[in-house]
């Protein structure tokens, strides 16, 4: 048995390394990409004010031009002459005044820093349950003085955001008569604060956010007298693409993995499952990869509303979109209605992509990274989840975080 530890112990090293070198290569990818991003946030900023620079030059060229022309009309010696152009000179050199204050005297609209600050607690957190043991809970951060007087203090170590939810945590004010905390955000487009929390804790998760939008948060105490301070702004990024699995609670009659991720039905009838997250914005890409398919039935992948039908192939009813396919041939289906047959089938082994497009509005299918058939669905408007249905003979793995085709866009 001591031969049977070692054994194991050393394809478990060998599995370790060859994650880890997994995790390492990732992280590379993702520091050229940030570096990319930072460098091409400089051009923006770089172009913005040199032509911020050629409009004040501009400005500045129209202004000694009339300057130099009142100059000469200031030399008039013929009083009838002035008089005519007089009062036209003085609305014209109050028009430039206003303006030059308005345009140019303002204060810059570049800031000369960059508004970025790498947001690495996610996966810092992540590195840390890498261990083989349970991980203790992470330290408060440190102390920080409030913003001002009786406004809660942000703790920025404390505050993260992954997929569509984001974290905020703040310290009380010195004061000891506080009653409860407001937490106020944005609606992740710089539009106007609401009400997101109220009440005694000093930290709060917020849920069901746009992905891949600039969230701005603050907190203020209130008791008795009246409210306090805001507390300092925070902004959390959350994720471009979503990671999610399969939410087991909302898919009833399937059979699911340990991590959720892949499913199989074990009656005759069609099942549908629904993702972990819904999108209501955004360009979002997933694939299944067929695991099993011995028999002759019609797995059905899409998206779909929360309260689509779960005891039929989705599509059947109005609260689900999808492509249902076998060997041969796919349908588009929606409402029971189904429409453009495509050539092309599956097998075991085959992937099936799902783009959303909710910029657009529409919804298309790939085969094995290749188009199936034209735009599927248009005018989608709405909160949707990734969906698919299946029954006996066909397990599926469900794939996320995936960037969308190389020709998404053309199509």
């Amino acid at each position: 048995m001591a031969d049977k530890v070692n054994e194991n112990s050393s394809e478990l090293e060998l599995q370790v390394e060859a994650q880890v070198r997994a995790l390492v290569q990732a992280l590379e990818e993702r520091r050229a990409a940030l570096l990319d991003f930072v460098r091409a946030d400089r051009d923006v900023r770089v172009r913005a004010l040199r032509e911020q620079v050629t409009q004040c030059t501009a400005k500045l060229q129209q202004t000694t031009g009339l300057i130099q022309f009142c100059i000469e009309a200031l030399k008039e010696t013929d009083p009838p002459a002035f008089l005519q152009v007089g009062s036209m000179l003085i609305t014209r050199v109050s028009n430039a005044d206003l303006t030059w204050y308005k345009d140019v005297a303002t204060q810059a609209r570049i800031s000369p820093h960059a508004d970025l600050t790498l947001d690495d607690q996610s996966a810092r957190r992540a590195i840390q349950h890498l261990n083989f043991i349970q991980m203790k809970p992470a330290k408060d951060g440190e102390e920080r003085r409030p913003a001002a007087p009786g406004a809660p203090t942000i703790i920025p170590e404390e505050c993260s955001a992954e997929n569509n939810s984001v974290t905020v945590a703040w310290q009380p004010p010195p004061t000891s008569s506080v009653q409860g905390y407001v937490l106020e955000m944005d609606d992740g487009s710089g539009g106007d604060f609401r009400d997101v929390y109220c009440g005694k804790e000093t930290i709060c998760t917020v849920d069901g956010l746009h992905f891949n939008s600039m969230y701005n948060a603050r907190v203020k105490a209130f008791n008795s007298s009246g409210e306090g301070d805001y507390s300092e702004l925070i902004g959390l990024q959350t994720a471009e693409v979503a990671w999610f699995t399969f939410d087991p609670n909302l898919s009833p009659g399937l059979q699911f993995s340990a991590d959720h991720c892949a499913l199989s039905c074990p009656g005759y009838e069609h099942r549908v499952a629904l993702g972990s997250v819904g999108f209501s914005r955004g360009v979002h890409y997933w694939e299944f990869s067929v695991d099993r398919y011995d028999s002759d039935t019609d797995p059905s992948f899409g998206v779909a509303r929360m309260d689509v039908a779960k005891d039929q192939m989705l599509g059947k009813d109005d609260k689900g979109w999808a492509m249902y396919i076998d060997r041969q041939r796919s349908w588009f289906l929606h409402g029971d209605a189904h429409a453009q047959r495509c050539e092309g089938g599956i097998q075991t082994g085959a992937t099936v992509g799902v783009l959303l497009d909710l910029d657009r509005h529409q919804l298309s299918f790939y085969v094995n990274e290749e188009p199936q058939g034209p735009i599927a669905f248009h005018d989608l408007y709405g909160v949707f989840y990734p969906a698919v249905s299946v029954n006996r003979g066909v397990s599926v793995t469900l794939h996320t975080a995936l960037d969308p085709p190389a020709d998404a866009d053309d199509t």
